[in-house]
């Protein structure tokens, strides 16, 4: 069986979704964006209403219109529905399952792999700076990881690895991946990128590993020779997560239009830059953000709170701020 999916004041805008099917999912097929991220129901990317029908949304129940705040990548129809997400028509999401060889790896930090990869002759990956993909392991399972590399150059791909205690790829695959191994990738995945409103500043505001889509932003704007102004702020627990902090600074360096401002949370006793919540250092900077989109990448908590402070303390709206929540991905929740 399926259902008749419509939107709120976009009559041109209607899909079919069969009742085992997420409405995201169903869009994306039928070649619609709706924002998302981890499609798990934990980063509220995908967050839209229901304005009439009812649904079956995994952690939040049963759903009625007029019902907001649902996890359109949870939600599955019991009835036609009437919603009302953030959405556009776009090409159809072509992708690639492809043999990807380990070219080059690097650990910039402690914790932190970087792994170059180089695709067979002849073939490219296409995709948008801050999409995602997937790396499929040998049992069936995958991992979802950034591609840090610009999309023009997608004859390779970049990943940042972050190291996770006792973690299946990150622990168990990787310390035994070695140059000339193959490794098997899905992509491209999410809509994590910039929108056309070259008119606002973006604030780009990452933790951790969450530089690596940022990176990937940053350098598809130079090479597209923008000048958007785009404000970078990162957030670590010590310098040492800094770990190509000397890549930003060049950007800074090299383009007036990129400011970079670098945050610690555990700084040692001879650090002289911004400390404590990176999110705050972004309040303090930019009291009102009126004119301003924000793009957020990273720690889950870290979003949640720069999403309501964000809101709140300097009156961002609520369709200006992006996200792309790192959550556990594959098989194992």
């Amino acid at each position: 069986m399926s259902f008749r999916i419509t939107v709120t004041d976009h009559d041109d805008i209607g899909f079919d979704c069969e009742e085992d099917e997420t409405v995201l999912d169903a869009a994306d097929r039928a070649g619609y964006a709706i924002p998302y991220s981890c499609r798990k129901g934990v980063c509220s990317s995908c967050e839209g209403g229901i304005a009439a029908g009812e649904a079956m949304v995994r952690g939040q129940g049963v759903q009625a219109g007029p019902a907001e705040g649902v996890k359109l990548c949870q939600a599955r129809p019991l009835t036609d529905l009437q919603i009302t997400p953030r959405i556009q028509k776009v090409e159809p999401v072509e992708r690639k399952t492809l043999e990807a060889k380990v070219r080059k790896i690097t650990r910039p930090a402690p914790d932190v792999a970087v792994i170059q990869f180089r695709l067979p002759i002849g073939q490219r990956a296409p995709f948008r700076a801050g999409q995602y993909l997937r790396v499929v392991m040998e049992d069936g399972d995958s991992r979802n990881y950034s591609m840090a590399n610009p999309p023009q150059k997608n004859d390779g791909i970049e990943l940042h690895i972050r190291h996770v205690p006792g973690g299946k790829f990150s622990e168990q695959v990787l310390s035994k991946l070695d140059k000339g191994q193959f490794l098997t990738v899905e992509l491209p995945y999410g809509e994590f990128c910039l929108s056309d409103n070259d008119d606002m500043n973006a604030v780009l505001l990452a933790t951790g590993t969450g530089f690596a889509p940022i990176k990937s932003l940053i350098e598809n704007q130079i090479a597209l020779g923008a000048e958007r102004p785009l404000k970078l702020y990162w957030g670590v627990n010590t310098e040492a997560d800094l770990y190509m902090a000397d890549v930003a600074a060049r950007w800074a360096a090299a383009h007036p239009w990129i400011s970079f401002t670098p945050v610690i949370s555990s700084p040692s006793d001879g650090w002289d830059g911004r400390t404590g919540f990176v999110h705050r250092a972004v309040l303090e900077d930019i009291p009102d953000m009126s004119n301003v989109e924000v793009y957020a990448c990273g720690a889950p908590v870290m979003i949640d709170a720069a999403r309501s402070e964000f809101e709140a303390e300097a009156g961002l709206a609520k369709d200006r701020f992006f996200s792309d929540a790192f959550v556990a991905s594959g098989d194992e929740e």
